[in-house]
């Protein structure tokens, strides 16, 4: 497979020209006056050298015609996607071009701007509906704070009253605990009763590649994002917005304007070149070196649950180890390891989460798997956290959006109005929804995942 925006980009570099255009480094490492970088063949000069913008013959970003557009028809082949558009951005800004989309889905037909969601979307789904006006109808069990387990029963009851129908579904999967969703019959009901299915499925581009796929443009989803960068070798920022064959064709041709919508008008060439570059490679060896690491992984998940540790989430590259049976919190598992060279993804008082990839090498694994197994047991910790509760919604997202705010101590908070999510990233899942009113479960959330303060409606 080519790579026309690498091709570009390094026959320009090679070429050796006087750059009078941005960015302002031109192609050249620091300088003189900068000590240690004078040497034009030290790697941040190189790296340099393939940093370029939306120069003549090159193509750009969101209006593509040319280069870009040629990598992503690449990229959609792979995926088996109507159509993909890259962001250097990540999904951030793919969650917010399928809201776009969700919205002229539902102007389209003359419905209301609605979408049903499970709770544990990304604060970023939040900000978007909140831009876009758009009514969130939440759905779902929450087991734990990161999981929300949706079924097509769920599902079902929000499309009972025609009057409030949604014209959109947004599910995560799989999520940060590495907890996959069923797909299939969330599609089939959206599209029995007219909705689009969208679906973050950042931590998942991967699955397209498994033995069998369980990638969402084979399940069923009109809609997704995979963060490229989480999971496959892309540089951070690096992500696929994909609309399936089976999406609606209205919405194929507003893709490029929905991302531009939010995106910046100055893209991160390097990004763009990894992304064309990963083409080439999963083209080639990459999908049967994923399926390699996924069956290693197995083995090590086999192994640890034979030794005492518990396991959750169904992702075959995910670890996530739920270390209160061995008497450790996740929080001091993640310690224990990084003092044995190993840096776990996230670790809070419940799970530890490790995040593997086929750059991941064999001795790797190896360390990681005996750190694990010669960890002495303690007595279990029995406490659990807080179950998430629902607090009572006051305003919408968007009513709050534009209201004067304070930060407070969360001991102060009991009563008040959340005016933006009070989280941490990762994993980004609001405790509060914005324009919940903060009752004493949330309080106890707050408290136990460590939060000292939130932002509220400023009151007179």
């Amino acid at each position: 497979m080519n790579t026309p925006i690498c091709d570009f980009v390094r026959g320009y570099a090679a070429a050796e020209l006087t750059r009078f255009h941005m960015p302002g480094h031109k192609g050249k490492s620091a300088g003189a006056g900068s000590p240690g970088m004078e040497d034009p063949e030290d790697s941040r000069s190189r790296i340099q050298a393939l940093d370029i913008t939306e120069i003549e013959g090159a193509d750009v970003l969101y209006d593509s015609h040319d280069m870009i557009r040629e990598s992503e028809e690449n990229a959609a082949k792979l995926f088996g996607s109507a159509r993909t558009v890259y962001s250097t951005e990540g999904s951030s800004l793919c969650i917010r071009a399928m809201l776009f989309l969700a919205r002229m889905y539902a102007e389209m037909r003359g419905r209301r701007a609605s979408v049903a969601a499970g709770r544990n979307a990304h604060r970023v789904f939040l900000e978007a509906a909140a831009l876009l006006d758009i009514d969130v109808q939440w759905m779902g069990t929450g087991e734990n704070l990161l999981r929300c387990h949706v079924t097509a029963e769920n599902l079902e009851q929000m499309f009972r009253d025609p009057e409030t129908a949604p014209a959109a579904v947004y599910i995560t999967s799989p999520d940060y605990l590495g907890n996959e969703t069923d797909i299939r019959p969330l599609s089939e009901i959206c599209r029995k009763n007219g909705a689009i299915l969208l679906v973050d499925n950042a931590h998942g581009a991967y699955l397209k590649y498994l033995e069998k796929s369980r990638h969402p443009m084979d399940c069923g989803a009109d809609l997704c994002c995979d963060s490229a960068h989480k999971t496959l070798p892309v540089l951070t920022g690096g992500a696929y917005l994909h609309a399936s064959k089976d999406c609606t064709e209205s919405l194929i041709p507003l893709m490029e304007r929905a991302m531009a919508l939010f995106a910046s008008t100055s893209p991160s060439w390097l990004i763009l070149q990894s992304l064309d570059a990963m083409n080439a490679m999963l083209a080639d060896d990459y999908p049967a070196r994923i399926r390699k690491t996924a069956k290693k992984i197995k083995i090590m998940k086999q192994n640890l649950v034979e030794n005492g540790w518990s396991l959750t989430g169904d992702e075959e590259l995910k670890l996530t180890i739920c270390p209160k049976g061995k008497g450790f919190t996740g929080t001091e598992l993640g310690n224990r390891l990084r003092e044995k060279g190993v840096v776990c993804e996230f670790a809070d008082p419940d799970y530890l989460v490790m995040m593997v990839t086929p750059e991941n090498e064999e001795t790797e694994l190896e360390r990681l798997g005996n750190v694990l197994l010669r960890m002495p047991a303690r007595l279990p910790i029995c406490s659990a956290p807080p179950a998430p509760g629902i607090a009572r919604p006051v305003f919408s997202p968007r009513e709050v959006l534009f209201r004067p705010l304070e930060r407070v101590p969360v001991e102060s908070s009991l009563g008040r109005i959340l005016a933006s999510p009070s989280v941490s990233c990762p994993p980004a899942v609001p405790i509060v929804i914005c324009g919940e009113r903060i009752d004493e479960n949330a309080l106890n959330l707050f408290r136990y995942y460590g939060i000292k303060y939130c932002d509220v409606i400023k009151t007179a």
